[in-house]
């Protein structure tokens, strides 16, 4: 086979169209530029900036803090405006925050520039998932597990390079990863704004139709249907309670990522090298597995059936940290590369399930809003998730079984409203994803879709 027809046979397996894969290549390139960024990023603060330790904290927890709202309200906008643009201004926002940071020293413009990235952030990640969704169709949950995979190939190649510049140590190297970051957000808006609009359910248009035949007829107006409310997901309580589930079920995150090198150093013999090694280990993981999974997750009931290994991962990731802490190298060393698998799986898993449900349970009218909201939870376990983490590891090696069980407590009672959720929207539902274009009905008047510019 061929060159030119190996590289077709890929296209045709990655859904969306031209415009899909156009934004595997702009994932690629902003994750690579963030894992350039977010490695050194402390640094910067303490080592260029002069900032104390105390003051990096409190500037990444506020920043963080912000960053919840952007969520909801990058949601808010794309049910009334094209996602492409919403896109591109969050990516230009966030170049100009980051830029800004090269310009002051001043702990409360630092603190505002940061705040500002953040926002930007956060509903860039809502509106990226929004357009997916959008463009792939039924396919949306394969689509984002190659968007996924991708993304981790890109945080790897970023952080590699950065681990780079950090060992040269200068002020300079590290302003050349800042520069690096604003770089890529750059490419990512020009490449974004050659992506065509996808088509939204939430912005209908009317339009005159002609109606009996023969010549002269004249076009008959279509009268609007009255339009009822938007569907209010701050009104939603089925989803607000999905929402709230989620945020530990992201949990997943802070361990692999604070909750493991700290409990390396602070409470095992395992040498502090594994600590980056275990994070290699989950993006190779990632990458790998991501896609080949996500066919266990492409219709809601299949998605909601992951919830049960999801658990049983955490719940083994879990209880190997705690087996890590009885003593000797080879052990902890051992009991830490299983749990870091398993919990890497648990990530994967929920994935998964969490990309499927959260567009599954969100009427269409509204699908952004929805969205908006269900992205406070990965928010707020960016804020939360570390401060419960390094609790339990103060609490010492029993706390980990605790935490556990608490992920099989949330299991359980999200299973529970997913499947009533699922059931009150009839039989059709459950067995196909929603969005699927062969069951939902076509907008009568929806324009082409149009070229961004």
């Amino acid at each position: 086979m061929s060159l030119s027809r190996k590289r077709s046979a890929l296209y045709a397996r990655i859904p969306g169209g031209a415009d899909g894969r156009r934004m595997l290549w702009i994932a690629l390139i902003n994750k690579a530029g963030t894992g350039l960024w977010m490695g050194a990023a402390a640094l910067y603060f303490t080592l260029v900036t002069g900032l104390s330790v105390a003051e990096v904290g409190v500037l990444l927890g506020v920043s963080g803090a912000v960053g919840i709202a952007g969520a909801p309200l990058a949601g808010h906008l794309a049910d009334r405006f094209p996602v492409t643009r919403i896109i591109i201004g969050a990516q230009l926002q966030q170049a100009i925050a980051l830029l800004a940071l090269l310009t002051t020293d001043d702990f409360t413009l630092l603190l505002l520039y940061s705040a500002v990235n953040s926002l930007a952030d956060r509903g860039a990640n809502v509106l990226t998932k929004l357009y997916a969704a959008r463009i792939a169709g039924p396919e949306r949950t394969k689509y984002q597990a190659v968007q996924r995979s991708v993304s981790n190939a890109g945080w790897a190649l970023g952080g590699l390079a950065g681990a780079l510049a950090i060992a040269v140590g200068t002020a300079h190297a590290y302003q050349a990863l800042l520069i690096g970051n604003v770089v890529s957000f750059l490419v990512a808006a020009a490449l974004t704004l050659r992506c065509a609009e996808p088509p939204s359910p939430s912005r209908l248009v009317t339009e005159s139709v002609p109606t009996g035949s023969g010549p002269g007829t004249a076009p008959t107006p279509v009268t609007p249907t009255p339009v009822t409310p938007a569907s209010n997901p701050w009104r939603d309580r089925p989803y607000l309670l999905f929402t709230v589930t989620e945020a530990a079920l992201f949990l997943d995150d802070a361990v692999l990522q604070v909750g493991i090198p700290l409990w390396i150093v602070h409470a095992t013999d395992a040498p502090h090298g594994l600590a980056p090694l275990l994070m290699v280990l989950n993006c190779v993981l990632v990458v790998c597995c991501q896609v080949p999974l996500s066919r266990f997750g492409s219709t809601p009931d299949r998605a909601r059936a992951l919830l049960v290994p999801l658990a049983a991962c955490f719940v083994v990731g879990c209880a190997a940290l705690t087996v890590s802490a009885l003593g000797g190298v080879w052990l902890a060393v051992a009991a830490l590369t299983v749990a870091a698998i398993a919990l890497t799986f648990a990530e994967i898993l929920h994935a998964i399930a969490s990309w499927e449900l959260s567009i599954a349970l969100a009427p269409d009218d509204a699908q952004g809003a929805y969205l908006g909201v269900h992205g406070l939870s990965s928010s707020a376990q960016r804020s939360g998730g570390p401060l419960l983490v390094t609790a339990v590891i103060a609490a010492g090696p029993l706390a980990w079984p605790v935490l556990g069980a608490g992920v099989i407590v949330t299991v359980a009672a999200q299973s529970r409203l997913v499947r009533k959720r699922l059931s009150g929207r009839g039989p059709a539902t459950d067995r196909v994803a929603v969005g699927d274009p062969a069951v939902d009905d076509p907008v009568v008047g929806d324009p082409p879709t149009p070229r961004a510019t």
